[in-house]
């Protein structure tokens, strides 16, 4: 039987195959630049700890150069965004969000380099920052000017910048399935078959590429958890409802500190100083509670334990990603959350551990899920976390806990009436355009 195609058929699918074509395209370029990022994040890094272990053998010399190096890279950030590309300040999700949406226009190339040079600057210097936030806005530049010189339609390019973007999430966190879902639940707000087709297609070879360079172990690798007993699922619950009142407290002070920052006399380029100054000051004393937090996810996989440390060190780390974030360089909120969320949730499974001393309680268990919830109780996009954090970790003992627990982190801000974090920065953009 001959069956006939309609020509309006044949020119969307051949229209979907071109999309899809360009997607890949798309994942790939974004993937190479993510992996470059991330590889000049580490070499920044490590010449930090090099000037660390440098300095300290000098006294007061060393601390006025380490604080001042720190100063000067996050001074140079700042004025960089400010002088060609104010649209890289921050994570740039918001920005990308308010493009997908209509709201504002698509940011151009300079961007790009922009947000790579100020990104390595800033996190280099030790700012609880992410690096997922300038992987995310540098592949939606990609996604979109790839749509452009292809000379596609406003809606190829709009499929084409959201895949971008869930490339760059993909590869910022080794995360492909993250980054597609990423794209769907939070950037686009609900299932767009060419959307979801595009960001399939640039998640896979943005990963593809990537593992060619950084390799295709998870980000933390962490011994194997055992499923968690029955009568320890009612402390999932509890957690995520503690996350999501702490993810309302979490988005009220990032906001009350922006607006504290922006509402200052001094320059951009003054705050950033005196943030990088403070920075530089906390890396001499204690370097391993500076940058975005991987080093202390990592120890809370671990099961690193001191029920009288974690305290102090979920407080360090709240206030400097609040302060880090309102400094106006580029870099992301995804990688300091988790680190707080690992650290919190670390925190409550030693507690139920000291309080319920004849239940087998693994506090990394706890610390895995608290990861996912504090996400959730901030973004409320609980399916990327769920996804997210598997894939990083490469466990899935965790999903039915994660499931509860983001049940009531999500639960607890919305019956407060609490805006997502990304609304809310969003808001704020637009406000100022």
């Amino acid at each position: 039987m001959n069956v006939h195609v309609p020509v309006e058929s044949e020119s969307g699918q051949r229209s979907l195959v071109t999309l899809a074509a360009l997607a890949l395209l798309v994942g790939g370029v974004a993937g190479l630049v993510g992996a470059l990022f991330r590889l000049a994040l580490q070499q920044a890094d490590r010449l930090r700890d090099l000037v660390v272990v440098w300095a300290q053998g000098r006294a007061a010399v060393g601390f006025i150069a380490v604080v001042a190096l720190c100063a000067g890279a996050a001074l140079v950030a700042r004025w960089v965004v400010r002088r060609f590309s104010p649209h890289a300040s921050g994570s740039g999700i918001p920005h990308v969000e308010a493009v997908l949406h209509g709201e504002i226009p698509p940011a151009p190339f300079i961007l790009l380099p922009v947000k790579f040079i100020g990104g390595c600057l800033a996190i280099g210097a030790g700012l609880a920052l992410g690096r997922e936030g300038p992987s995310v806005q540098m592949g939606a530049v990609i996604g979109h000017l790839t749509g452009e010189r292809f000379r596609r339609n406003w809606a190829d390019c709009r499929a084409l910048l959201a895949a971008g973007a869930g490339a760059g999430l993909a590869t910022a966190f080794n995360a492909p399935m993250a980054g597609a879902v990423f794209v769907l639940e939070e950037l686009v707000q609900k299932f767009e078959q060419r959307i979801a087709i595009a960001a399939l297609a640039a998640s896979s070879t943005a990963i593809a590429v990537a593992h060619l360079l950084l390799g295709d172990s998870p980000d933390f690798l962490m011994p194997p958890l055992d499923y968690p007993a029955p009568a320890i699922g009612p402390l999932f619950f509890v957690l995520g409802a503690a996350m999501g009142l702490f993810g309302v407290l979490y988005n009220r002070i990032l906001l009350a500190t922006l607006s504290a920052f922006e509402g200052s006399r001094l320059s951009g380029e003054t705050k950033a100083a005196l943030t990088g100054a403070a920075v530089g000051a906390l890396v001499w004393f204690s370097p391993r509670l500076a940058g975005g937090g991987d080093g202390l996810t990592l120890a809370a996989l671990a099961g690193w334990q001191d029920v009288f440390v974690l305290p102090f060190v979920l407080l360090v780390r709240f206030a400097l990603g609040n302060a880090s974030y309102a400094a106006g360089t580029p870099g992301g909120l995804f990688a300091p959350m988790l680190a707080l969320g690992a650290q919190a949730g670390l925190f409550f499974g030693v507690v139920f551990g000291l309080l319920l001393p004849g239940v087998d309680i693994q506090p990394q268990a706890f610390a895995v899920v608290g990861m996912t919830a504090f996400f959730t109780g901030v973004v409320r996009a609980p399916l990327t976390g769920i996804v997210l954090v598997t894939e990083m970790t490469g466990s899935v003992t965790m999903l039915l806990p994660m499931l509860a627990a983001c049940f009531a982190a999500m639960l607890a801000p919305t019956l407060l009436a609490s805006a997502p974090i990304y609304e809310s920065l969003r808001d704020r953009l637009l406000r100022k355009n």
